[in-house]
C-alpha cells in the first residue's frame, strides 16, 4: 500500500460476464459498531477504531453459497469501507468496498449495508477496511463452511479455531500512516506481533495476555489461520506437532503435512492439527519472514496450544521457527501447495490459450514532496509500472456506469515503460514515478496472464499480490528477472493452486492466470515493502 496512499490499485478491469449461485442459500444480518476504543498492551494503552469494541472483530461465520447483509455503523472520526477479502461477489461489485475504486467511504455519523454474495468459496476468508491503515484494526474472520449436507475433503475435525496472526503498533494506525504520508518516509515498523489479539509472554510486560486454545487428548483440531498483519509475512508452528494443509484462501488443496506454514499478509490457510501428543502446554508461535533489505523486528509472539488437565510449564528454547530471512524455508512450503480434483473444488479450469498479457513490475518509487512537513525533497510513493495509484474524486465505479469523464484513464501499461536488471543493482537508478489513476479495461471471457516482477527499487523484497472479485490459478514463479521465452515452460498447468493472494518472492516473479468473468471494477493491491 505505500506512501502515495495505503493502496495502490494496480488493475482495474470493467468486465461483463456470467455468474455462479448455489441452491438452498440461507441468509445472515450482522451489525457492526466502529468506534474509537482503548487497548493496552506492551504496558501502553492506544486508541483503535475497531468493530463493536473488539481486536480483532466479530467472526461471520456462514455456509457456501449464503448471502450476508452487514450493517455498518461509522461511529468514528473518519470515513472507511470493508472489504470482504476473498469473496467473489458475482455480479455485486458495489458491494467489494475497496475505498474509491467500488465506492466512497462511509462517512462519520452514517451507516451503509453490504450485501455479500458467496458462491463457491469454501474454508476461511476474512473481512477488514479499505482505508489508509484502518484495517490494521478494523478486521475480522469470514468463515464459510460446508452448504448441508455438504462434506469436507478430508477427515472431519472435531473443532475448529480461529488463528488471526496481527501487526501492533503503539499508537493510532492512521495517524502512523497520515504522518507518513505528510513527511514523505515510509511508515515505522510494528512494536508487536498479535495472536488474536494477544501478545504473548515475550515482550516483557508482565499485563501482556497470551491466547490460549484448549484440546482435548486425540482430538483432531481444524486451524483457520488469517494473516492480517500490516507488512509481515510470517512463519507459524506448534511445538512438537505436525501441521497438515488442506486449504489455502477457500479453495482446498491436496494435503500436505509440515512443522510450520509461511502465510504471506491477506492470505488465509486451513490446517489440520491432531492433539496426539503427551498431554501438555505447547507454545504456538508466530515470527516475521523477509527477504528485503529494510528487515521487521525479528520478534516471536507466542500463544498456548494446551491439553485439558496439562500441568507443567513452558520453555521458550523450545519454540522452532524458520530464521526471520530463510528464502528457501519459504519457497519449499509455497512450491508444495497444489490444487486438489475433489469435487468440493471448482472444476480445474487453467486458462491455455492467452488473450491479455500483463507484465507488471514492483517497486517503491519517489515523487517530489511539497508539504511544510516534508522530511526529504522527495516522498516514497509504491508503483507498478512506474504508476503510482491516485485517489479520484468519486468512485471509479460509479464514474463507469454513468460515464463520468475525468475520473479514471484506461491506460494502465501492459508492460514496464523501461526494461531494465529488475533484481540487479539499481543504484543511480531513476526512481521517479507517474502519479495516475489508470485503468487495464478487459473483454468479457477472456483469458488474462499477469506476470508480477519484484525490483529492488525502495525496500526489495517479496509482495504478496491481492486481486479482488477473483480467484486465480499461481501457475509459477521463479527467481531473477522474468524471461519470457524459456520461464512459461516452467509453468505448472496440471495442478496449479488456485488463490487470490499471490506471493511474489524477491528478486523474482510470480505469474498467475484466470479468466474474465465477473462483471465490474476489479481492484489488485499490494503495501509498501512487504506486500
Amino acid at each position: 500500500m505505500g506512501l502515495q496512499q495505503d493502496t495502490v490499485t494496480w488493475f482495474v478491469g470493467v468486465l461483463f460476464l456470467s455468474t455462479l449461485f448455489l441452491c438452498s442459500a440461507e441468509v445472515h444480518h450482522y451489525e457492526f459498531f466502529v468506534r474509537e476504543s482503548n487497548f493496552t498492551k506492551l504496558c501502553n494503552t492506544t486508541t483503535l477504531l475497531v468493530v463493536n469494541d473488539s481486536y480483532p472483530g466479530p467472526e461471520i461465520r456462514v455456509r457456501r453459497g449464503d448471502t450476508v447483509f452487514v450493517n455498518v455503523h461509522n461511529q468514528g472520526n473518519y470515513g472507511f469501507t470493508i472489504h470482504w477479502h476473498g469473496v467473489k461477489q458475482p455480479r455485486n461489485p458495489w458491494f467489494d468496498g475497496p475505498e474509491f475504486i467500488t465506492q466512497c467511504p462511509i462517512q462519520p455519523g452514517t451507516n451503509f449495508t453490504y450485501e455479500v454474495i458467496l458462491s463457491d468459496e469454501i474454508g476461511t476468508l476474512w473481512w477488514h477496511a479499505h482505508s489508509d491503515w484502518t484495517r490494521g484494526s478494523v478486521q475480522g474472520a469470514f468463515i464459510i463452511l460446508p452448504a448441508e449436507n455438504e462434506t469436507y475433503p478430508f477427515p472431519t475435525p472435531d473443532a475448529d479455531q480461529t488463528i488471526i496472526l496481527q501487526s501492533w503498533y503503539n499508537g493510532d494506525y492512521k495517524q502512523i500512516i497520515d504522518q507518513a504520508l505528510a513527511t514523505g518516509i515510509p511508515p515505522r515498523q510494528p512494536d508487536a506481533y498479535a495472536i488474536n489479539g494477544n501478545l504473548g509472554d515475550t515482550y516483557g510486560c508482565t499485563n501482556d495476555t497470551i491466547f490460549r486454545m484448549q484440546v482435548d487428548y486425540e482430538k483432531m483440531y481444524l486451524l483457520r489461520i488469517i494473516n492480517a498483519a500490516m507488512n509481515e509475512q510470517q512463519f507459524f508452528a506448534i511445538t512438537n506437532h505436525t501441521l497438515t494443509v488442506v486449504a489455502q484462501d477457500a479453495s482446498y488443496v491436496q494435503r500436505f503435512t509440515s512443522d510450520y506454514i509461511l502465510i504471506s499478509p491477506g492470505q488465509t490457510m486451513d490446517v489440520l492439527v491432531s492433539a496426539n501428543q503427551n498431554v501438555g502446554q505447547y507454545y504456538m508461535a508466530t515470527r516475521p519472514f523477509s527477504d528485503a533489505s529494510a528487515m521487521p523486528p525479528d520478534n516471536i509472539t507466542t500463544g498456548i496450544f494446551q491439553y485439558t488437565n496439562s500441568d507443567g510449564g513452558l520453555n521458550a528454547s523450545l519454540i522452532t521457527l524458520p530464521a526471520r530471512d530463510d528464502t528457501n524455508a519459504t519457497n519449499s512450503f509455497i512450491s508444495r501447495i497444489r490444487n486438489t480434483n475433489v469435487t468440493q473444488n471448482p472444476p480445474l479450469n487453467v486458462p491455455t490459450g492467452i488473450d491479455r498479457r500483463v507484465f507488471i513490475t514492483i517497486a517503491t518509487n519517489t515523487v517530489p514532496c511539497n508539504t511544510s512537513q516534508c522530511l526529504l525533497p522527495n516522498r516514497f510513493v509504491a508503483s507498478l509500472n512506474n504508476v503510482s495509484f491516485v485517489f479520484p474524486r468519486i468512485d471509479i465505479l460509479q464514474a463507469y456506469y454513468n460515464s463520468t469523464g475525468g475520473v479514471f484513464t484506461e491506460d494502465f501499461p501492459l508492460n514496464p515503460p523501461v526494461f531494465y536488471d529488475f533484481t540487479g543493482n539499481l543504484t543511480g537508478f531513476n526512481t521517479r514515478a507517474e502519479l495516475g489513476t489508470r485503468a487495464v479495461v478487459l473483454n468479457y471471457g477472456e483469458a488474462v496472464e499477469i506476470v508480477l516482477q519484484a525490483t529492488q527499487l525502495g525496500g526489495g523484497g517479496s509482495h504478496p499480490i491481492h486481486l479482488h472479485g477473483f480467484s486465480f490459478y499461481r501457475v509459477g514463479s521463479g527467481s531473477g528477472n522474468f524471461n519470457n521465452e524459456t520461464d512459461p515452460s516452467t509453468y505448472n498447468l496440471v495442478d496449479p493452486p488456485l488463490i487470490n493472494t499471490i506471493h511474489v518472492p524477491g528478486k523474482g516473479w510470480a505469474a498467475l492466470r484466470f479468466f474474465a468473468n465477473n462483471p465490474g471494477i476489479v481492484a489488485g493491491e499490494w503495501t509498501l515493502f512487504s506486500l
